[in-house]
């Protein structure tokens, strides 16, 4: 009986990858003209004179209330000319970020036939890590000097967990968390519960926009943190149970376990080893049990409450 039941299961795992690979084949023939607008590499090549002419192709980049010299002093600065050069070099070839750029627009067209391809503008902004992308209806802007690699000289004096998200493999999954806000309904946080639930659909609505990824790309863990997580799962699981942590309001729980931050915060020796984000991460499972277990479609539990996802998720932490 125990081998019929595993191959019962069997079963049932190649007929759901059969049909996600159907699934992909499809997504695939999907129609996207994709085109990135390299702004950084004409404002970087640009003399004075260009001026006239960059404001009058991107308007929306250039302030009325800042003076022309403004503008002419950046392109004449030496440590913007060295940002540029080391931008340059790292995105000397763009054509994977614009693949990947494309398979996420594919994606986003296949759960949303209302979908319209925006303009793809790259910039450089003097490395502001907290507006690495942003994305509106008609325009994305992504800024390019923030994904030159976690070891790059230009974040010397920036904490470590913050530049180890700072590369260009990242891109598309700073692009698809931008996007997922759009289609997420939650009520305003109250518990902890609330905002590991928010976190969760956006992973999981990673997990269908850019199925090419690994999950460590989506949720900006190295291989290591990805890997601590899941072997401490269940353990996690236990001290958010047994300190009845999930319904509750201390606000402090978000800064200990859903916010960016060099870990997370138990208040154990482990702290150090684990990484930021748990609560995140644990959302994360807690939906994936719950689209598992109910026939329901992926864009309609984005509307869903976070007690009704935890409640029918089933969920279960590995061991």
């Amino acid at each position: 009986m125990k081998n019929v039941g595993f191959l019962i299961v069997l079963l049932l795992f190649f007929n759901a990858c059969k049909k996600d690979n159907q699934l992909e084949k499809e997504i695939s023939k999907i129609d996207v003209d994709v085109t990135i607008e390299r702004f950084d590499l004409s404002f970087a090549d640009a003399k004075p004179s260009d001026l006239p002419k960059l404001k009058s192709a991107y308007p929306f980049l250039f302030s009325e209330r800042i003076n022309d010299s403004v503008w002419i002093d950046r392109m004449n600065d030496t440590l913007q000319q060295e940002l540029s050069s080391e931008v340059r070099k790292t995105f000397s070839n763009f054509e994977a970020v614009k693949h990947d750029i494309q398979g996420l627009f594919q994606h986003l067209k296949y759960y949303d036939k209302t979908f319209q391809v925006p303009r793809i503008i790259t910039v450089t902004s003097d490395v502001d890590y907290r507006n690495k992308t942003i994305v509106t209806d008609t325009i994305v802007l992504i800024a390019l000097d923030t994904y030159l690699g976690p070891e790059h000289h230009f974040y010397e004096g920036i904490q470590r967990f913050l530049t180890l998200k700072m590369d260009k493999s990242l891109i598309v999954s700073d692009l698809a968390a931008d996007y997922s806000e759009k289609y997420i309904s939650q009520n305003h946080p109250k518990t902890l519960l609330d905002d590991m639930i928010y976190f969760g659909k956006q992973l999981y609505f990673k997990d269908k926009m850019i199925p090419f990824k690994t999950d460590a790309e989506k949720i900006g863990y190295t291989q290591a943190q990805l890997e601590w997580i899941k072997e401490n799962e269940s353990e996690v699981w236990r001290y958010f149970i047994e300190r009845e942590l999930l319904f509750s309001t201390d606000n402090s729980l978000a800064g200990r376990f859903i916010n960016e931050a060099p870990f997370s915060k138990f208040y154990l020796e482990l702290d150090a080893e684990s990484p930021d984000r748990i609560g995140q991460y644990m959302g994360w499972q807690i939906v994936r049990s719950y689209m598992d277990n109910n026939e329901v479609n992926f864009m309609d539990m984005l509307k869903l409450n976070a007690d009704e996802i935890f409640n029918k998720s089933k969920f279960k932490p590995r061991k």
